[in-house]
């Protein structure tokens, strides 16, 4: 059994990726983006989350996270990528410390993909001594979505840590910058592709950097242990499996395997189970055609009712009602 439990959880929570802005900076410049709460829907329409991410192709320029407590400007030097996992608010500047209002607007997605990405020009004094690729992936964070609730607030990665020249990383930025500036047709799908493969690399050169204490979902995925217990779980979801079952397959004893599972993840294995099911079946519900009744059968439930009061128990709504709002 080989199961690639980071992949199932994108797929899942439904990661897609989006490009909007292709920014050329002449200093003095700054720009300021609001929360991700208030733009998810703007970015995605019927978007839960949006995570914002920057691309600095030329040039450099700060960045910081604001009102959001301490936290000190970054420098980012050409080939560095940094990700908001959260949505907050944070401003991009020629010089640490300047503030700009933030204008929502902008992010609203415009109804043809092919006026994306953006062409923005920001400053007025200076040479253009910038150049950003900046966008967005949105996703689920309802019910259940492991990954984001394991990342923190501000993730930065770049050639001056472990993106090496023709890298991955490095890479996307010289496909990206080429796809900007040639704006050539499928450029946007080309683009939103790229940027989810960016993402997914970022995640992988997080990981590596995780200390040997960390707890979390992507600490416990790295655990060998823990590890081969997420990848029984998402291989086999529908399973009825019990604590013995889960041991025995995963090759250690019933308490040492609880014991770390909790310990990293915060929940039991089983508990971990009942969410992971209620994220599949959310996904199914977002399908009109799929009846509940299978829906319940496909994520390990004997019955519809025994389905529903789970969901309504983990979710705070019954799969019925789930759906409505979905509509």
């Amino acid at each position: 059994m080989s199961t690639d439990v980071l992949s199932d959880v994108l797929s899942a929570v439904r990661l897609t990726g989006s490009v909007f802005y292709d920014v050329s900076a002449r200093s003095p410049w700054v720009a300021e983006a609001p929360p991700a709460a208030q733009i998810a829907n703007e970015v995605t329409p019927g978007a839960q989350h949006a995570i914002e991410y920057h691309v600095v192709t030329s040039g450099s320029c700060w960045i910081s996270l604001v009102d959001c407590g301490p936290f000190d400007p970054v420098r980012l030097n050409e080939g560095d990528i940094a990700v908001m996992p959260h949505g907050d608010p944070h401003a991009l500047s020629s010089t640490q410390g300047m503030r700009a209002e933030p204008v929502p607007e902008i992010y609203r997605r415009p109804e043809d993909d092919n006026a994306l990405p953006f062409m923005l020009h920001t400053g007025t004094e200076g040479p253009a001594e910038t150049h950003l690729v900046c966008g967005f992936f949105s996703c689920d964070v309802r019910p259940f979505n492991p990954l984001l609730d394991s990342l923190p607030r501000f993730m930065r990665v770049g050639r001056n840590t472990s993106n090496a020249p023709g890298g991955l990383l490095d890479q996307f930025i010289r496909f990206a910058t080429a796809e900007t500036t040639s704006k050539r047709a499928g450029s946007q799908s080309i683009l939103n592709k790229l940027s989810e493969l960016m993402f997914v690399e970022v995640i992988r050169m997080h990981m590596d950097t995780l200390a040997t204490d960390n707890t979390g979902w992507l600490a416990g995925l790295r655990d060998p242990l823990v590890g081969r217990v997420l990848a029984l779980l998402h291989a086999r979801p529908a399973r009825a499996w019990t604590l013995e079952d889960l041991a025995a397959e995963a090759g250690a004893s019933r308490s040492a395997m609880t014991e770390r599972f909790s310990h990293l993840l915060g929940c039991a294995p089983i508990q971990y189970l009942t969410r992971w099911r209620m994220q599949i079946a959310a996904r199914r519900l977002a399908d009109r055609s799929a009846k509940i009744a299978a829906i319940a059968q496909d994520v390990g439930y004997e019955s519809e009712a025994a389905f529903s009061r789970a969901f309504k128990k983990t979710v705070g709504q019954s799969p019925s009602e789930w759906r409505s709002r979905l509509s």
